[in-house]
């Protein structure tokens, strides 16, 4: 019994001698970036990068295969720790965006057509004779994009529409992939005006299915003196566009659309925020500095 257990003993001694050599021998070294830009990762491992995790993403950012703004959930901060442990600029990173919702066909605005009672569900709502909005390209109003977002930046307003809080919203991008009509849309923070509304029919048809339609009569594009924004072909018919590249920000398109259609929210700030539909008078950005609290 002892010769056994000795004979054990020193089987065990040997492998472990030859595991540790082998460990020294081929063990790969890890660089110290990639250690260090794991502590600083949010964890989150939601795959919004393209990538397994974030340690994955870490050996990425080190590889020069990804960019810091790839990680959506990580924000500002997170570039500017990268910037520093990788010894970069943070001016070289894109701004920060956010989903915006090109609909404001919430109820009392839109016409619906039935009372749709299935599945809290925007693709099953479709398949119920194309959904219960006489608007084929609005909100479905069933909550998809609310139901996917992991960081709680999507709530259901009352009017049936989701809201999205901006400083919440971290550009993961689920909500855009999720939605079955493509109208949550990634945007600058910068980007301040933006049409809420995506369908190309003829004035008088979007209208009559939604009080603040696009109606295609080119006010916007005649005011802009950016020449920013122009009602351009889309398909089978038109809808106003706006160049972000263009875009000053100055509000006249969205105080001089007679739907409303084009709408202006407020720089991201800590103290003022204007709800989706609200629009400042022209010129004005409803920065809240001439304002007190």
């Amino acid at each position: 019994m002892l010769v056994a257990i000795l004979s054990l003993g020193a089987i065990g001694a040997v492998f472990g001698i030859i595991l540790g050599f082998a460990g020294k021998k081929f063990a790969v070294a890890v660089d110290p970036r990639v250690e260090a830009l794991l502590q600083i990762m949010p964890g989150a491992n939601c795959g919004a990068c393209g990538l397994p995790g974030c340690a994955a993403f870490a050996e990425a950012i080190v590889a020069g295969s990804v960019k810091p703004t790839d990680c959506a959930p990580g924000g500002a901060t997170l570039y500017e720790q990268i910037a520093a442990i990788m010894g970069t600029e943070v001016s070289a990173y894109e701004e920060r965006k956010v989903a915006q919702l090109l609909c404001q066909g919430g109820y009392g605005r839109t016409r619906m057509l039935y009372r749709y009672e299935g599945i809290k569900d925007c693709r099953a709502a479709l398949a119920n004779f194309k959904g219960p909005k006489a608007c084929d390209f609005g909100c479905v109003m069933q909550g998809s994009c609310f139901k996917v977002c992991p960081f709680g930046a999507i709530e259901m307003g009352a009017d049936g529409l989701p809201v999205i809080d901006y400083y919440r919203c971290t550009a993961c991008n689920k909500c855009v992939v999720e939605c079955p009509q493509q109208i949550l849309k990634l945007i600058g923070v910068s980007h301040l005006v933006t049409v809420r509304c995506v369908n190309t029919e003829k004035g008088k048809e979007a209208k009559a299915n939604c009080s603040v339609a696009c109606i295609k009569c080119k006010i916007c594009e005649k005011n802009c003196p950016e020449d920013a924004v122009h009602v351009v072909a889309v398909g089978e018919g038109s809808v106003a566009v706006i160049d972000v590249e263009k875009c000053t920000n100055c509000g006249i398109c969205a105080a001089k659309c007679p739907t409303k259609s084009i709408d202006m929210i407020s720089p991201l700030s800590e103290h003022v925020v204007l709800e989706i539909g609200t629009t400042p008078d022209a010129g004005c950005q409803a920065c809240g500095v001439c304002k007190t609290e």
